[in-house]
């Protein structure tokens, strides 16, 4: 797994060992970046359920100003903090060992501008996230979510939260889910 583009382009990034994480592929990533460019410039981006923060590290890499990263496995928020730091992005880097609802109380942003969240699919985190979001004072109109889900995974219980669903890009197993607030 590497850094696709940006100022830490073609670096190798660790991945955390076991099934717990699932690293982003490299095709997936840069077709989600390519959707994501138009938000990125001076962005706060946060990467909730980091993983290995390879996503957080493209958005940095890409031209965000400041990324969030939160993962409470141990492992994998080591492995976070050793990528943060071989890319050389540990000043505009946030690093939250904590449960990610816990850790969204202690954003204190204006504004978030995107919202990235990749949890266990066996686990039942999509409508408690968006339900905790609803109530974040920097989850603003202007704001992103982007939910990577399985691909059977159904989200018409967004509106209930007060989001709505601007696109949904499918691939062969998974999907990313674009929301706003509404």
């Amino acid at each position: 797994m590497r850094v696709i583009a940006g100022t830490a382009r073609s670096l190798p990034l660790k991945t955390p060992k076991g099934l717990d994480t699932r690293p982003t592929t490299d095709r997936v990533k840069e077709t989600l970046f390519n959707m994501l460019m138009p938000y990125l410039a001076g962005a706060v981006f946060v990467d909730l359920f980091s993983g290995s923060g390879a996503i957080g590290i493209e958005a940095l890499s890409r031209g965000a100003k400041k990324a969030y990263f939160i993962e409470q496995n141990k492992e994998a928020f080591a492995c976070i903090a050793d990528n943060v730091k071989f890319t050389k992005m540990t000043e505009k880097s946030v690093l939250c060992k904590q449960d990610a609802y816990a850790a969204l109380y202690g954003i204190h942003e204006k504004e978030v501008d995107v919202i990235f969240a990749d949890p266990p699919y066996q686990e039942e985190h999509y409508e408690r996230l968006l339900s905790a979001l609803k109530d974040m004072p920097y989850v603003t109109e202007d704001t992103l979510i982007v939910l990577e889900a399985d691909i059977k995974r159904d989200f018409d219980f967004a509106s209930e939260y007060g989001f709505h669903i601007v696109k949904e890009k499918c691939y062969k197993t998974n999907k990313h889910v674009f929301l706003e607030r509404v």
